[in-house]
């Protein structure tokens, strides 16, 4: 049996398909409030048997942070894909990012040693790597450390990250991968996929930085891989191509035949952004934009998948294919 954590989310929802129509034995954790639409939704972009398939899907009803919820889950359980975690660059929830990643994670492992899982696939991030002060590269060696810059994300990713090594050296057959920024169909309010719908809004702004980005497809197909393969107690950065964010915009805004973003986003108007955007939270306003996501957005970072591709002899899906099938998706919903 094969236990999915986080699989209401983008790469859980594909992972999920994935194993599904591979033929696996699939039980995954959901909350009792989750909502399965945006999940159903996904599986039937890819088959006119969407509802076949989600019946096929053990639930088990369970909070990561409750280790007692998760025994039964575990019951008879070989392998775990690791993919919750809770997402946001908001500053106000860098404690509750810490608390929910950290000690999620912690009783995650703890249950695969306690059950005697066979192994486990976690999902970090590349915010949990290192960062390269003279621009090369950045890969699996490249070591973290703290930072004001660095994010509560950032934080409680390299965090949750320790916790899988310590369960590795109390005997977990492990892997960890770190995908750079996730493309894919579904789960537009949040995300990465917040990005297509602001494009086809007319979004007008563009930033100057870069990064990494990968299609969720290919995260899931590295991660089968390493689950199936005799690789443990490493890390592999998920990374199909190293591109600026106005490129990456550029070919949003043409895919769904909107306005190309057209306005750099200087230093000045990104500080005024910021702090406009602080001043609506006194009111009760979510934070949209943070200080923290404005300098994201002015630097590129280059991470390298020579190790991933060396070992997995994956071929990364282009990112422009990417976008485009993307916003087919969007165009259908």
């Amino acid at each position: 049996m094969i236990l999915v954590t986080g699989g209401t989310g983008l790469l859980g929802s594909h992972l999920l398909y994935f194993l599904l129509t591979s033929g696996k034995n699939v039980r995954a954790l959901k909350r009792n409030s989750s909502d399965l639409s945006e999940l159903k939704r996904v599986f039937s972009f890819y088959s006119e048997n969407a509802d076949e398939l989600l019946s096929k899907i053990e639930w088990h009803n369970a909070d990561i942070l409750i280790p007692e919820s998760l025994e039964d889950a575990f019951a008879g359980v070989s392998f775990v894909y690791h993919c919750a975690a809770m997402v946001s660059f908001n500053p106000d929830d860098k404690a509750k990012l810490i608390k929910n990643n950290l000690n999620g994670t912690a009783n995650i492992v703890d249950a695969c040693i306690q059950y005697h899982v066979k192994k486990l696939v976690h999902v970090s991030s590349t915010a949990a790597l290192g960062k390269s002060p003279d621009g090369r590269e950045v890969s699996e060696e490249m070591i973290w450390t703290p930072d004001d810059q660095n994010t509560g994300y950032s934080i409680s990713k390299f965090k949750s990250e320790m916790e899988v090594w310590r369960g590795m050296e109390e005997g977990l057959n492990m892997v960890i991968v770190n995908p750079s920024v996730i493309l894919g169909p579904g789960f537009w309010s949040k995300g990465s996929s917040l990005i297509f719908k602001k494009i086809n809004a007319g979004l007008r702004f563009y930033t100057t930085g870069g990064t990494g980005f990968v299609g969720v497809n290919d995260v899931v197909r590295s991660m089968v891989y390493l689950m199936e393969s005799d690789i443990s107690g490493e890390r592999f950065i998920i990374n199909s191509e190293n591109l600026s964010y106005k490129n990456v915009f550029t070919m949003m805004a043409e895919a769904a035949g909107v306005r190309v973003p057209n306005i750099e986003a200087t230093p000045f108007l990104g500080g005024l952004a910021w702090r406009l955007d602080t001043i609506k939270s006194w009111f009760g306003f979510p934070r949209a934009i943070t200080k923290e996501a404005i300098a994201a957005g002015r630097n590129t970072t280059i991470y390298s998948n020579k190790k991933v591709v060396g070992k997995t002899n994956i071929k990364f899906e282009s990112i422009k294919d990417v976008i485009l099938s993307t916003t087919k998706y969007l165009k259908q919903t």
